[in-house]
């Protein structure tokens, strides 16, 4: 008799009532469903990773936070058992700076200055095409970190410098006024197939800081056009190709359609990007027979 696959979900334990982890439940209840053994794992409980056939990267959210911990908790992980995403592709999109790997690539991006000095930054303001500018950090989940700023107004460089100086690189972007409006929206794909699309609104004050002063989404199922698919498509290719790990498992790709610029990609989330499954039931099947495929390869 074949043994029921064992699934570690993995997640945190320091949620918020703001931003809840409503994928867990849903997906550990339709892989019982599906006769696995599945369940949520903390990453920094200290849980031995071989107790599970695979582990799912799902929710730990805090691992910005925890940097070193998290890559060797991926390490060990890796060591003892299947993780997906594969650890190499989650080291790879660890860092923002992947954005100019798929721009080298072909795909279009958000125009993007990397700045690991004060120096550096202060020229990317001076020269920013845009009246308005994002800063943030290359390492950082959550929009920490983050702010949309008048180019001359001394907090963007400010934010800019405190980021370097703790020795991150500070990444500088022009505002797109679609994405301030809230048009970004997030396309979600499982095994190379799309599944669904969530539009999350507005999160950004102009000045600095989240509207309403506190991260909070609004996530709201989107229909995605034909060429907003193709474009996912094309982005999770290019991903295959940069890391040599074929296509991901899950992903989110970030996407706004700018007068500017065009449907550019303002992040690829292979990590633990909520798949927003309260919002899209539809996609619970998919995602949870995607699992169990990866838990028992041929």
């Amino acid at each position: 008799m074949i043994s029921p696959a064992r699934i570690g979900i993995v997640v945190t334990d320091n949620y918020t009532e703001e931003d809840p982890d409503h994928d867990t439940p849903l997906l550990v209840a339709a892989l019982l469903e599906r006769g696995a053994e599945a369940s949520a794992v903390v990453w920094h409980a200290g849980d031995d990773p071989a107790s599970c056939d695979l582990l799912v990267l799902r929710s730990p959210w805090d691992y910005p936070d925890r940097l070193d911990e998290f890559q060797d908790w991926l390490t060990r992980a890796a060591a003892s058992t299947r993780v997906t995403n594969p650890p190499a592709m989650v080291r790879w999109n660890l860092d923002k700076t992947y954005l100019s790997e798929l721009a080298a690539a072909g795909i279009t991006v958000v125009p993007t200055r990397y700045c690991g000095t004060a120096s550096e930054a202060e020229h990317a303001l001076s020269e920013a095409p845009s009246a308005r500018v994002v800063v943030k950090p290359t390492i950082s989940a959550g929009a920490r970190d983050t702010g949309l700023f008048e180019r001359t107004d001394p907090a963007a460089l400010a934010l800019a410098e405190r980021i370097v100086a703790r020795g991150g690189v500070a990444m500088v972007q022009p505002e797109i006024a679609e994405l301030t409006d809230g048009a970004e929206k997030a396309l979600y794909v499982i095994e190379g197939e799309f599944t669904h699309a969530i539009a999350k609104g507005a999160l950004l004050a102009p000045g600095g800081g989240l509207i309403g002063g506190v991260y909070v989404e609004n996530p709201q199922p989107v229909p995605a056009t034909p060429s907003e698919r193709a474009f996912a498509a094309e982005v999770l290719r290019a991903v295959a190709a940069i890391t040599g790990e074929g296509m991901p498992l899950y992903a989110r790709v970030d996407t706004v359609d700018s007068a500017e610029f065009g449907l550019v990609v303002l992040e690829v989330e292979l990590i633990e990007p909520a798949l927003n499954l309260h919002r899209a039931p539809g996609a619970i099947p998919a995602v949870a027979d995607a699992i169990l495929r990866a838990a028992s390869p041929a």
